[in-house]
């Protein structure tokens, strides 16, 4: 019998049954699109205690009870799908585990449909990435506590433990609670997604931090440039201001080493750059998944300025062409007022 059953084989919930196997525990895994369960096996078999499950019924049947099913699904509708699918062969005391990104609102209500069976759910945000199969996972729970315990050994397991970072100065000698392990019971249904949900806020604006800064490393040899010089274009007053060809990944890399600015989100940007210096093989559209409008949303209702972190989701909306009518209806204006005749593309 397995001790707990991951669904959802996309690259996180791979990887996540990947990593509690690793740590001993016996994993079921399933699909929607079953292929993917026998895909999983083929590559990973040799890796743990694996078993395959092709319906919710036989994925059930394969768990101790009381049973532990952590879904890494889609954010929305597929999660109440997966829940329709699984709740009818569940009973009183299993645990449905929610890994993904959902809005912390959807797990409020999701907790109280299943109460009434007295199913439990948590709602767990998961941080790491591709990387977490190595690293472990930043875990935030949301959920009964009596629950929550029920799952420490997991909970710990995944996580990257204590000795992955330093001590904070300040928490004393033993420290306490869970939080230093990588792992922390933030509160009641909806808070572990509602701390993730602002951790990915956050997240926003440190990228668009790192990467409006790099762009004015990158545009910083525009005075070796020809110069436009027409009544539509501002000057450049100082051309021999800018002439330097900085080399991004080595910058990067310097500011990785001692520099206040460290962080692992720098560490990827210095990866990249290495990658693809010139960043040639990306288009610049920016997707967002919806824990940034979440923040937005959570920061409106509560009164709390939220400037730098707003400004980073719009500047998302404006990488994919969300802008263009804005743009189109500013030089309708200049011309209506000014006559101002609009410059080509690339002009």
């Amino acid at each position: 019998m397995s001790v707990i059953a991951v669904v959802g084989l996309a690259t996180m919930g791979m990887n996540l049954a990947r990593n509690l196997a690793r740590n001993g525990f016996g994993v079921s895994v399933y699909n929607r699109t079953t292929s993917r369960v026998d895909d999983f096996m083929k590559q990973y078999a040799t890796e743990g205690a694996f078993t395959p499950a092709h319906t919710p019924q036989e994925l059930v049947a394969q768990l101790e009870k009381p049973r532990r099913i952590l879904m890494m699904v889609k954010a929305g509708s597929p999660v109440d799908e997966t829940i329709d699918h699984l709740a009818p062969y569940l009973e009183a005391g299993d645990i449905l585990i929610d890994g993904g990104n959902s809005y912390y609102v959807d797990d409020i209500r999701r907790a109280k449909e299943l109460a009434p069976r007295r199913i439990e759910y948590l709602d767990v945000g998961t941080s790491g990435g591709v990387w977490g199969l190595d690293r472990g996972y930043c875990l935030m729970i949301g959920g009964e506590e009596v629950a929550v315990k029920r799952l420490d050994p997991i909970f710990a397991a995944l996580a990257p433990g204590a000795s992955s970072i330093p001590r904070t100065p300040g928490r004393g000698k033993t420290g306490g609670g869970t939080a230093e392990q990588g792992y922390l019971h933030c509160g009641p249904h909806g808070a572990g997604h509602f701390v993730k949900m602002v951790h990915n806020g956050i997240e926003y604006g440190i990228m668009a931090a790192y990467a409006e800064g790099l762009g004015v490393l990158h545009a910083a040899n525009v005075g070796k440039q020809q110069q436009t010089s027409d009544a539509e274009t501002a000057p450049l007053r100082d051309p021999e201001h800018y002439r330097y060809d900085f080399n991004l990944p080595e910058v990067a890399e310097l500011w990785r080493r001692g520099s206040v600015i460290a962080s692992w989100l720098l560490d990827l940007s210095a990866a990249a750059l290495v990658g693809d210096p010139t960043l040639e093989g990306f288009a610049g559209r920016v997707s967002d998944s919806g824990e940034g409008r979440w923040t937005i949303q959570a920061a409106i209702d509560e009164g709390v300025p939220v400037p730098v972190l707003s400004t980073a989701l719009y500047q998302r909306f404006s990488s994919r062409g969300k802008a263009d009518f804005q743009g189109k209806m500013l030089s309708a204006l200049r011309h209506q007022f000014g006559g101002h005749v609009e410059k080509p593309p690339g002009k």
